[in-house]
């Protein structure tokens, strides 16, 4: 743009100086136009005449044209070209400024004549005037304004008026384009008359002025800050300092004149000034001021400044402090009370908390505490806030006095509240909300006899219980804030426990951070149990004093020569975890990351391998081999079972036992060699009588009990009668006797059954015990058999054997003799019937 502004001025020039005659006379043409300068965006008409007499010439072929800038403009439809008259119109001027030329198109374009259009705003009404008397030497008034918010892109001056009222004095000031304060020098006003003030703003446009504004330049002047000259205790008057003050030394002179004085106040352990400053309206200098309603024996720092009516207020003076006067405590404190032990014992275990409610006022520096228990008498004396101590379960309340030099509080009464097992509250949440708070919020369960909460908090890595504190909280409540000098990255438990009208409910716990970063240390990694496959790893706790915050996660990461890693996630709770389908044949590599809810920290790397056989391979194969031991085991049992009795009769020797004789062996076929039947052979049974030495009563209908026989499971019944006539031996004298039944006899039976078509049969017991003590046969020999008629036939008792002995030359008295046993088979035909 700026360049075609100078190839205009410059075609401009040249048609200046080629459109004039050569005698100096007027240019061939002129351009017409209302104003130069317009509203922005407004429309624009000029009308361009070229004289007859120009010499410039036109002809038929040749026209008048506009050009706007480099832009062409289109003529007005009602020019008329050939009178040498050219009218343009633009219907909306956006440009701030720009060149109108009216050109001659002939063989060559010759420009005959230009103007510059200037676009803009009229100035806005000037804002904001201020003034403001400064009392340094010189005296001066400086005054500024603010000129509005529209660019108005022309040249606007300002120029401020004032007039004094009093001499009606009027002064005019111009400024310099650009600036929008002025300073008036002190010829220009009078302290202690009012003036009217105000600005005006020109440009081509237009022009505005400000608001007037009337003031007096002493009440505009912002004084020095003034100076505290001391702080004292008013005698008597407790809660009351008095301030004394003055003025800076270059304005000692306003110290005759009524001023607004200003005080603000801290006392010594705060941080913040008090709200609300203390107004003291028309006072002088000269006058100390008195400060009352104040805290008992207490540190006051105070600062003060001044103004003049309505004048601005000077800085605040340097600062000075005050001790009240002492006096007895105040009010009454907040206390929190824990109670352990049965209400049924004689004694209860009481820890007490208490704390300055915003009522209780120390009034002194010295401040101890006193709990009692109502007529039992003092219980504890402190200087701190708690007091641990034991009482007896019928007390219901005790009682806590605050005392100093100066006397002693009112006493606060605290009811004994004891635990019971009530649920209150659930879903126990803390949240910081900067370093030195946390939002504590939870559940509350609605119930009739819940009266509040109360939240405690104390740090875990310090048990000095002076740095526990509470906070109570109503019924309604189900969050609050707590503040206090949190460190950040240290742990503190906070509890809430619910209040009911007849004790204190079951509390709930969190552990809780103002900040959290990562751990100070990560734990090492041990590898506690090898599979062949499986890797068990497990760490030790974080000292609390290192977490830096609350462990949100363990992680594994594990990898082979492979290159792949894997990560494992464990719970923080079991701090372990259990790496699964590994490769047997790869050496890994491992470290541990821990997780807070600030940061995470890395742990060093370890080495590891799986088993080639892990125990669990090994108790496998050796379940597997015993198994197969143990179903081979079985089946040579059942193999060898299904023949028993053949292997028994090849592997042991069958030796007779008169104690468990039986029937099932009898047979015919030998009496001197036992004969074991088959399972398909039944033996040879004839008649059976059973032989055996008993001790009966003299009367054989009646048994006793203590007989062996009749004790015995098989049927006795038939006993002694079976063998006719034969006679008991009285020697035998049943089970305590040394001789026991050994043997079994079958024969035919004399008396009712024909003769028998062969021998008697002998069969030897199974029993393993000797028959006779002797270190012959076993076997009883066969001898011949006696006849009536004193026949000698040559039969055996038990069958026929080789063995058979005659008995011939030995008469029968002699063989019973020698053998016992037969006289039980003496046989009377006369018995028979």
């Amino acid at each position: 743009m700026i360049s075609t502004w100078v190839s205009v001025i410059v075609t401009l020039v040249a048609f200046v100086d080629e459109a004039r005659n050569e005698d100096g006379k007027q240019p061939c043409a002129k351009i017409k136009m209302s104003s130069s300068v317009v509203p922005m965006g407004s429309p624009v008409s000029a009308t361009c005449i070229i004289r007859d007499d120009c010499p410039l010439d036109i002809g038929q072929a040749g026209h008048i044209e506009w050009h706007l800038g480099d832009r062409i403009l289109p003529s007005s439809p009602g020019a008329n070209e050939s009178s040498r008259v050219s009218q343009v119109v633009i219907p909306s001027f956006s440009h701030t400024r720009a060149f109108l030329t009216c050109c001659v198109q002939a063989s060559t374009v010759q420009v005959v004549a230009g103007v510059e259009i200037r676009a803009g705003y009229p100035p806005e009404a000037p804002q904001n005037l201020s003034c403001q008397t400064n009392l340094t030497n010189p005296s001066t008034l400086t005054c500024q304004w603010d000129p509005g918010q529209q660019e108005t892109h022309l040249l606007t001056k300002y120029s401020l008026h004032t007039q004094i009222w009093d001499s009606n004095e009027n002064h005019s000031y111009e400024l310099q384009p650009g600036v929008h304060h002025l300073v008036i020098p002190r010829s220009g006003f009078v302290l202690f008359s009012e003036m009217e003030v105000y600005v005006k703003a020109v440009n081509d446009l237009g022009e505005a002025n400000s608001a007037p504004i009337i003031l007096e330049p002493i009440s505009a002047a912002k004084l020095d800050p003034p100076n505290i000259l001391n702080i004292q205790v008013v005698p008597k008057k407790y809660g009351c300092l008095k301030l004394g003050w003055s003025l800076s030394q270059h304005q000692v002179w306003l110290q005759g004149f009524r001023l607004n004085l200003e005080v603000r106040l801290k006392t010594a352990d705060s941080s913040q000034w008090g709200q609300q400053p203390i107004l003291m309206s028309k006072v002088k200098a000269t006058r100390p001021v008195d400060l009352c309603r104040l805290l008992h024996w207490t540190r006051y720092i105070a600062q003060v400044r001044v103004r003049y009516k309505q004048s601005p207020w000077s800085e605040w003076s340097s600062s000075q402090s005050g001790v009240t006067l002492e006096s007895a405590p105040t009010g009454y404190l907040d206390s929190w009370m824990k109670v352990s032990g049965d209400m049924k014992h004689e004694e209860l275990n009481i820890h007490l908390f208490w704390k300055p409610s915003k009522q209780f006022r120390a009034n002194g520096q010295n401040v101890s505490y006193t709990v009692s228990a109502g007529k039992g008498g003092k219980v504890c004396s402190t200087t701190g806030n708690n007091c641990t101590f034991q009482i007896s379960s019928k007390a219901k309340k005790v009682y806590i006095r605050a005392s100093n030099s100066a006397g002693r509080s009112p006493p606060t009464a605290v009811r004994i509240y004891p635990p019971i097992a009530v649920a209150g509250i659930s879903d126990l949440s803390v949240v910081p909300q900067d370093d030195t708070s946390l939002l504590v919020q939870w559940r509350s369960h609605v119930s009739s006899s819940l009266t509040g909460f109360v939240v405690e908090w104390k740090p875990l890595l310090n048990t000095d219980l002076s740095l526990a504190q509470f906070e109570i909280a109503d019924r309604n409540q189900t969050s609050i804030a707590i503040t206090g000098s949190f460190e950040p990255y240290k742990p503190y438990e906070i509890t809430v426990y619910p209040r009911f009208k007849d004790g204190i409910g079951l509390p709930q716990t969190v552990d809780a951070y103002s900040r959290q970063k990562a751990p100070a240390e990560v734990p090492k990694i041990k590898i506690t149990k090898t599979w062949q496959s499986n890797v068990e790893l497990t760490w030790d706790e974080i000292p609390l004093n290192k977490r830096n915050g609350k462990i949100k996660n363990y992680k594994v990461f594990y990898w082979n020569g492979k290159g792949v890693i894997n990560v494992a996630n464990a719970d923080p709770k079991e701090r372990k975890v259990v790496l699964t389908n590994l490769d047997g044949v790869s050496l890994y590599e491992a470290f541990l990351m821990v997780s807070t809810f600030g940061g995470s920290r890395n742990g060093s790397i370890i080495n590891f391998e799986t088993e080639p056989f892990d125990a669990l391979s090994v108790l496998m194969i050796a379940i597997a081999v015993l198994v197969g031991l143990l179903l081979a085991i079985i089946f040579i049992v059942l193999g060898c079972s299904s023949k028993r009795k053949r292997l028994k009769g090849h592997l042991w020797p069958v030796v007779p036992d008169p104690a468990n004789s039986s029937i099932k062996r009898w047979t015919s076929e030998s009496t001197q060699d036992s004969y074991l039947p088959s399972d398909t052979e039944e033996p040879d049974l004839v008649y059976l009588s059973h032989l055996s030495f008993l001790d009966l009563q003299v009367k054989p209908s009646k048994k006793s009990h203590d007989d062996v026989w009749f004790n015995s499971s098989e049927d006795t019944s038939d006993l002694g009668e079976s063998i006719c006539g034969s006679p008991f031996i009285p020697e035998y004298s049943g089970s305590n006797s040394d001789s026991v039944p050994y043997a079994t006899v079958v024969f035919s039976d004399p008396c009712s059954s024909p003769t028998p078509s062969g021998p008697p049969v002998y069969l030897r017991s199974e029993s393993t015990q000797p028959l006779l003590e002797t270190e012959e046969s076993f076997s009883p020999k066969c001898y011949q058999n006696m006849r009536s008629d004193e026949r000698q036939t040559e039969q055996c008792f038990f069958g026929p054997s080789h063995d058979c002995v005659s008995i011939e030359g030995k008469d029968l008295k002699t063989l019973w003799d020698e053998f016992p046993f037969l006289q039980a088979l003496t046989m009377n035909d006369n018995e028979c019937d």
